[in-house]
């Protein structure tokens, strides 16, 4: 089945940056990564940035908006997520989540979603 890769994540100070990559295992028309999603331990998954595959619109959660930037690649069907400014309240595993069709609603919710990949710590020490 097709298989989501993310990598970028890592170990930074406050104020740092990260640049996350989703890159998926097979390049098809059935293959729109277009959210990111992020888990911190015993909390509940909660989206953090979504972007139109078409019209490229952005959406952010408001914990990340102004320092966070979602961004995508059409040929090499991958998603970027690039964090700025980072904050310990930012650690968590961060997940990339794609859909079959290049349209979904709503764009923020995780249930829309399928596939997604294994995640990629983030860890944001003060």
């Amino acid at each position: 089945q097709v298989q989501l890769v993310e990598s970028g994540g890592g170990l930074v100070q406050a104020g740092g940056s990260l640049r996350l990559s989703c890159a998926p295992s097979a390049r098809t028309f059935s293959v729109y990564p277009m959210g990111w999603f992020r888990q911190a331990p015993g909390k509940e998954r909660e989206f953090v940035a979504a972007i139109n595959w078409i019209i490229t619109n952005t959406y952010y959660s408001d914990s990340v908006k102004g320092r966070f930037t979602i961004s995508r690649d059409n040929a090499k069907k991958m998603s970027y997520l690039q964090m700025n400014r980072l904050k310990p309240e930012d650690t968590a595993v961060y997940y990339c989540a794609a859909s079959k069709s290049a349209f979904i609603t709503p764009i923020i919710s995780p249930e829309s979603y399928d596939y997604w990949g294994q995640g990629t710590q983030v860890t944001v020490s003060s």
